[in-house]
């Protein structure tokens, strides 16, 4: 524990401190997550990052008190995120997500809690409603609406700060022409081909912390015909090049690379090894050269690998210009 190394942080509107490097639990598999966040712990990492739509909530809280209990950590050492799923999109429907995953993660509150995207799905029966025909059953429900009643969740004390997630620059404006509470955070898909560089200008504009998921870009890119001409981000040649000047490994380049433009990463992984790897950010810097290679890498909004394709037709899908550019895409983040 005392080789773990300390991890800056950024400070959030309710003047609580999140730390720029945080585990990732999407698609971490049942049995192998609850294992991965203990690991984090002993490695180093405070920052986690849930959501139940993941559906695997309750063995992070069963990692998180075997680790109280054992006196590693408190609560107060650990930064916790959840997320709104589309199917509680009203504000009755929040309130009971919430119960759902306080109870999962066995926490009496959470650091920041964020509507995971602007588009709500039919409440009340399946988590991911497909119809008989193969299509999302999507609600007309506002998320200015589920905005509202995450307004009531911060002022319960139930969440310290509170956010959002795949929203897009119109989205954010909407919520803050009627909020009272600031929006703490916008995660987001980013990563060396995808930059989202107007989006996140607006966001630094007005004090929203980029939190960047698939930091690494994805393995799991739509095939769709898009992306065969050139390698995952891991594998790119200037990527490699640069990793091999500062004796690091591929990822923690692209790693640092989001680091220096001022954002917070959360990749995944359930390796020991690799839970390590990717906290060895802090005993080097990228050089001028290196920021301008990679910044000349983005493919813009062709390299987004979570789609959320199954909505195009939603009214308020967040890639509204990017176009049907994909055949198939991630159901979720």
């Amino acid at each position: 524990m005392s080789s773990a190394p300390k991890i800056p942080t950024v400070q959030l509107p309710s003047g609580a401190r999140m730390p720029v490097v945080g585990l990732g639990t999407w698609k971490s598999k049942p049995g192998e997550v609850k294992q991965a966040v203990k690991d984090a712990i002993d490695v180093g990492y405070r920052h986690f990052d849930c959501a139940f739509i993941y559906q695997n909530e309750n063995e992070i809280g069963e990692a998180f008190a075997e680790k109280f209990k054992e006196g590693v950590v408190k609560r107060e050492d650990l930064f916790i995120c959840s997320k709104v799923w589309n199917t509680f999109h009203s504000k009755e429907a929040v309130k009971r997500g919430l119960a759902e995953t306080l109870k999962s993660l066995q926490l009496d509150y959470l650091d920041l809690y964020i509507i995971h995207w602007p588009m709500g799905y039919l409440e009340g029966g399946d988590i991911v409603p497909w119809d008989k025909d193969g299509k999302m059953q999507h609600s007309d429900i506002d998320y200015v609406e589920t905005w509202q009643a995450l307004e009531e969740v911060q002022k319960s004390g139930k969440a310290r700060d509170i956010g959002v997630s795949n929203f897009n620059v119109e989205q954010l404006k909407r919520i803050q022409a009627i909020s009272s509470l600031p929006i703490a955070v916008n995660q987001i898909e980013v990563h060396v081909y995808n930059q989202n560089k107007e989006l996140i200008q607006y966001c630094k504009q007005h004090n929203i912390t980029i939190v960047g998921y698939s930091p690494l870009g994805s393995f799991d890119r739509p095939d769709d015909g898009l992306t065969s001409d050139y390698p995952p981000p891991l594998e790119d040649s200037s990527v490699k090049g640069i990793a091999e000047k500062h004796k690091k490994q591929p990822g923690q380049i692209l790693l640092k690379y989001l680091l220096q433009q001022g954002y917070v990463v959360i990749p995944k992984s359930v390796r020991k090894e690799r839970l390590q790897a990717n906290l060895q950010l802090f005993d080097f810097e990228l050089d001028a050269a290196d920021q301008q290679a990679l910044t000349q890498l983005c493919k813009g909004g062709h390299a987004r690998a979570c789609t959320m394709n199954q909505d195009w037709n939603h009214k308020h899908h967040p890639f509204p210009n990017q176009g049907k550019i994909r055949a198939r895409g991630a159901v979720i983040q």
